[in-house]
């Protein structure tokens, strides 16, 4: 992620939590944790002009609306404080995908919502000679064999990373890395698979172990999507005199993996098929221009339930 992006996202989180806490404490009193990831969110905020801010308000307070009608419990009877927190990316890492926090702690409650601007991405989990996915994903160790099929490809990796090469310089990465390295992954998911559910527990991996709203804001369509990712029924409870304007119904997790294979024409991409109506990208890349021992996916949600509900709030 180039550093403009990344400051666009850490900006549209601070955008989204000052929202909801203007619009919050018009109820009820509201404060926000000024934490260490506040203050990067809020740097990033400061590098955008008066005009960029406009657009990140308008579309956040969009998001904010949704979020207020399908969660009553914020703005519900009780003189409790309600706390408004913005979760490291760290938190990613350890299966917590929620970039804002909304707690009650006077009924014990809390939900989160994971704020993207531009894009769908879920995950930029990473692949290296050493990094163990399989059990720091979902608690399963690789292979030997899986060991065996990416130690030529990083040793090459190491070689060209010790001569400063860059990506772009290398003859043919997507034969001599990206698809062999996809390739070792894929057979490796593959051999799992014969011996433990890894659907249910990759798409859990990939979403994060929390109920979460998901909140992206689309600038060139002026909309501001949110989603309902309601794996655990956590989500959308009603409150004692605040009532909810819909009923989110409790989405399933996947029971099998039902296809696993190269995109078509690609070398760098695999497309995950799953039951009851998961589908998922992987899209391998290099996270800079020299050349690294490690890559990044980039993990896309293509397809879900019809329990994962998605509304668009237009931009008023």
């Amino acid at each position: 992620m180039s550093v403009k992006s990344n400051n666009q996202g850490r900006a549209y989180e601070f955008a989204c939590l000052n929202t909801l806490h203007e619009e919050i404490s018009k109820y009820r009193v509201s404060k926000i944790e000024k934490n260490s990831t506040y203050e990067a969110a809020k740097r990033a905020w400061n590098t955008l002009e008066e005009s960029e801010k406009n657009i990140y308000r308008i579309s956040a307070l969009a998001g904010t609306n949704t979020i207020l009608e399908l969660e009553p419990l914020i703005l519900d009877d009780g003189d409790g404080e309600l706390e408004l927190k913005l979760q490291s990316d760290d938190n990613g890492q350890d299966g917590d995908v929620r970039d804002v926090l909304i707690i009650r702690k006077d009924i014990e409650w809390e939900i989160g919502i994971s704020v993207k601007h531009n894009h769908f991405a879920v995950k930029h989990s990473r692949l290296s000679k050493g990094l163990d996915f399989g059990k720091k994903w979902y608690g399963i160790e690789c292979s030997d064999k899986y060991w065996t099929d990416i130690k030529p490809i990083f040793n090459y990796l190491d070689v060209e990373k010790s001569k400063q090469t860059l990506w772009k310089d290398l003859p043919n990465k997507e034969d001599d890395v990206y698809m062999p390295l996809l390739l070792a992954f894929k057979e490796e998911l593959d051999r799992q698979n014969e011996f433990a559910n890894i659907a249910k527990m990759l798409v859990e991996y990939l979403l994060g172990e929390f109920d979460f709203y998901k909140v992206i804001s689309i600038d060139s369509k002026r909309t501001t999507q949110v989603q309902s990712y309601n794996l655990r029924g956590t989500l959308n409870q009603e409150g004692k005199k605040r009532k909810r304007s819909i009923k989110l119904p409790v989405a399933s997790l996947p029971t099998r993996i039902v296809s696993l294979e190269f995109k078509p024409d690609s070398k760098n991409t695999l497309e995950l098929y799953l039951d009851r109506g998961w589908q998922f990208t992987f899209r391998i890349h290099n996270a800079s221009s020299k050349v690294e021992s490690s890559l990044k996916f980039d993990v896309q949600i293509i397809g879900v339930p019809t329990s994962i509900v998605s509304i668009d709030c237009k931009w008023k």
